[in-house]
C-alpha cells in the first residue's frame, strides 16, 4: 500500500480513460485457458496428453482469446495492454530475453524439488528451504548491479548474468543419486548471484526510451511475458523429464545383464540383506532382491532425466545472450545547465 501510494504520487492525470473491456475478458481466456492446459498437459490424470481433447480445447479456447486479445488492443485507442509497446526495438528484444529467460530458469525451478525430494528424501520443508540463499542473494546483489549499469555499459551485467545463470544449470546437470549438499547448494548461491546481476539492468534498458505514461503498461507487459516463458518452459521440461525417463529406463534396463558377476554378486549381496532385514522364502526373498535392483534402476534413470533437462534449461538460457548482443544502449542525458548570462 505504501509503494502504490508512492508511485501514483509521480504521475497523475486528468485524463479518464474508458475501461477495455473486451481486451480484459480476451485475455483472461487466453491466459487462463493456456496456463491450464500447459500446466495439465503432462498431469498424472491426462493419459491422452497434448492430444487429449481437454487439452486440445483449452489450446483452441485460448488461441480464440489470442487472437480476439490482439485485434482489439491494436484497434482502439486506449488499450487495457499496449502491444505498440513491443514496436520499441530495446522492449522488444528485451521482452524476447525475458521469454527465454522464463523458459530455462522458471522452467528448471520446478526439476529441484523433484529431486531432492524424489531421490534424495527431502521433505517438501527442506526442499523449499535450499532456495531461500537466492532470493538473498538477488536482493544483496541488485542495487550493486543497478550501481554497475550506470556506470558501465549495461549489457555487461546482463549477458554476465546470463553466463552464470547458464552454467548455474550445467552445474545441475551433473548431480546423481550421490551428490553432496555443497554440490546441491553452490549452483543455488550461482543462480542468485547471477539473477540480482540480471533483473536490474535489464530493466532499465527495457524502459529505457518508453514515454512515462506508458510506464505502468510496459512494466505489467514485461511481467506477463516472463511468467507465460516460465509457463512453457515447465510444460516444455515436464514433457521432456518423461520422455528422457522412459528412454533411460529403457537403455539401463537393456544395460543390466542378469548372467554377469558384478550383477550375481550384488543379487546375492541383497538377497542375505533381505532374509537378515524381513526374513520369509526363498521365493520371497529373490523377488525381494529383484525389487531392490530394479527400484534402483529406475532412480538411477530419473536423475539423469532430471540431468538432462537441466542441461536443456541451461542450453536455452545460453540462447538468451544473442538478443542481448543487439541491445541499443546510450546515456541518458542529464539536465541542461543555462548560463544565465
Amino acid at each position: 500500500m505504501l509503494a502504490t501510494a508512492v508511485i501514483q504520487k509521480e504521475y497523475w492525470t486528468e485524463k479518464v480513460r474508458s475501461f477495455d473491456f473486451i481486451g480484459f475478458l480476451s485475455a483472461t481466456v487466453f491466459l487462463a485457458f493456456l496456463m491450464l492446459a500447459l500446466s495439465e498437459a503432462n498431469a498424472a490424470w491426462n493419459i491422452g496428453g497434448w492430444t487429449s481433447g481437454f487439452i486440445v480445447t483449452c489450446l483452441i479456447l485460448s488461441l480464440i482469446g489470442l487472437v480476439t486479445f490482439m485485434i482489439t488492443e491494436l484497434s482502439i485507442e486506449h488499450p487495457i495492454i499496449e502491444l505498440r509497446l513491443l514496436k520499441n526495438f530495446n522492449f522488444g528484444l528485451t521482452n524476447i530475453v525475458l521469454f527465454i529467460f522464463g523458459l530455462g530458469m522458471f522452467g528448471s525451478t520446478f526439476l529441484l524439488p523433484l529431486y531432492l525430494q524424489n531421490s534424495l528424501g527431502y521433505t517438501a520443508l527442506q526442499a523449499g528451504a535450499v532456495f531461500l540463499p537466492v532470493g538473498i542473494l538477488q536482493g544483496l546483489t541488485s542495487p550493486v548491479s543497478g550501481y554497475l549499469s550506470d556506470k558501465v555499459n549495461p549489457k555487461i551485467p546482463i549477458i554476465t548474468g546470463m553466463v552464470l545463470l547458464s552454467y548455474s544449470l550445467y552445474l545441475n546437470s551433473k548431480l546423481s543419486l550421490f551428490s553432496m549438499h555443497q554440490q546441491i547448494m553452490f549452483p543455488l548461491y550461482l543462480r542468485g548471484f547471477a539473477m540480482g546481476l540480471l533483473f536490474a539492468p535489464l530493466s532499465s534498458v527495457a524502459l529505457m526510451e518508453i514515454p512515462r505514461e506508458k510506464m505502468a503498461q510496459a512494466s505489467g507487459l514485461f511481467n506477463v511475458i516472463r511468467q507465460i516463458g516460465g509457463s512453457f518452459g515447465v510444460a516444455i521440461l515436464g514433457y521432456l523429464l518423461t520422455q528422457r525417463l522412459n528412454f533411460h529406463q529403457t537403455t539401463f534396463g537393456q544395460a543390466v545383464d542378469q548372467y554377469s558377476p558384478a550383477f550375481q554378486q550384488v543379487y546375492r549381496n541383497l538377497t542375505h540383506f533381505a532374509s537378515q532385514a524381513v526374513g520369509g522364502t526363498t521365493e520371497v526373498v529373490a523377488s525381494q532382491a529383484k525389487t531392490l535392483i530394479g527400484s534402483h534402476v529406475i532412480q538411477q534413470a530419473y536423475v539423469q532425466a532430471i540431468a538432462d533437462d537441466f542441461f536443456i534449461a541451461g542450453a536455452v538460457s545460453v540462447l538468451g545472450i544473442i538478443p542481448i548482443l543487439f541491445l541499443r544502449v546510450h546515456k541518458q542525458a542529464g539536465p541542461k545547465i543555462v548560463n544565465p548570462e
